[in-house]
């Protein structure tokens, strides 16, 4: 029999886009044979996957885990090709069994949390789970990024609109406290508030400085475009700046449970009621399919395609 070597998996596996395990299984069925493989994987049905992996997939759902312990947190974004499949219990299964691998495994990228063996069976892996899932569901499926916290702190997650928006936020807590009910609920509300309010940064510090800089341009190029005087712009600017900071920054912002009070504020209410020591340490805030450009089908141009078919 030919040595079958990890280069020839590798090349199975971007021909067909077939799991490894079943790469290399193909590769010794047929003697090394990279053809024959490919029909054995199709013959088996395995590289049914590999039709899908042109098409573009902007649906689908954040996902999200929380440890026993509350320490270690993840939300990632799986997609699909339809909202339709992106509603369906084996989807979201599929995207729940992944959150809680990451949680486990501890990827550093994507890419390598694919060829992680999963945790709950260790036959398969991760490529190999969404090789399965695409030919199973009928859409192609990919994991797109993920973002995974661990603390000696507490985590709180928030998955609104049935996975449209998924967000993770670390809170700095004293041990004494971080099982505390009302430090619990603080860390949700903050998960909840990015939710709504977008924020770009926990504090002004961490508002990219190019960024700033470009905003305070634009602020000021409005002012003298509205015929303000050039001795009172600065002062003007300045002043818009505030407001952006209180649209940009989280600790600014006002709460969304109560607009009297801001989030800094709400912060040290909790922590003077509770005598918990509380900082929000960072957040990642992920919304499904942006940044990614769909598919316009055009039905004359599909109709008149398959007529000269």
């Amino acid at each position: 029999m030919a040595a079958i070597t990890s280069a020839m998996v590798k090349e199975l596996r971007e021909r067909t886009a077939a799991g490894m395990m079943d790469c290399k299984k193909a590769l010794m069925a047929t003697d090394g044979d990279m053809e024959k493989a490919i029909e054995w994987l199709r013959e088996k049905g395995l590289a049914q996957a590999a039709k899908k992996a042109s098409r573009i997939a902007a649906e689908g759902v954040v996902a999200q885990y929380v440890a026993p312990c509350g320490c270690t947190g993840v939300i990632v974004e799986v997609n699909c090709e339809t909202d339709f499949v992106a509603k369906t219990d084996n989807f979201k299964n599929f995207a729940n069994n992944v959150a809680k691998h990451i949680a486990k495994a501890n990827p550093a990228t994507v890419e390598e949390m694919m060829e992680q063996k999963f945790v709950d069976d260790e036959t398969k892996t991760i490529s190999d789970l969404i090789s399965d899932a695409t030919v199973a569901i009928g859409e192609k499926i990919s994991v797109r990024r993920f973002a995974r916290y661990k603390t000696e702190g507490v985590v709180s997650t928030y998955i609104h609109m049935g996975g449209k928006v998924g967000v993770l936020v670390e809170v700095a807590c004293d041990e004494a406290h971080k099982d505390n009910e009302a430090v619990k609920e603080f860390a949700h509300d903050l998960a909840l508030q990015i939710a709504a309010a977008k924020p770009e940064a926990v504090r002004r510090e961490e508002v990219d400085s190019s960024k700033l800089e470009k905003e305070k341009e634009i602020l000021r190029a409005q002012a003298l475009n509205e015929g303000k005087p050039e001795k009172i712009v600065d002062k003007m600017v300045e002043g818009r700046i505030e407001k952006y900071y209180k649209e940009v920054c989280l600790i600014d912002q006002a709460f969304v449970k109560d607009g009297d009070k801001n989030i800094k504020a709400y912060m040290a209410d909790v922590a003077k009621a509770t005598g918990a020591e509380l900082d929000i340490v960072r957040f990642t805030r992920f919304e499904r399919g942006e940044g990614i450009e769909k598919r316009q089908d055009n039905l004359a141009e599909e109709i008149a395609k398959m007529a000269q078919a």
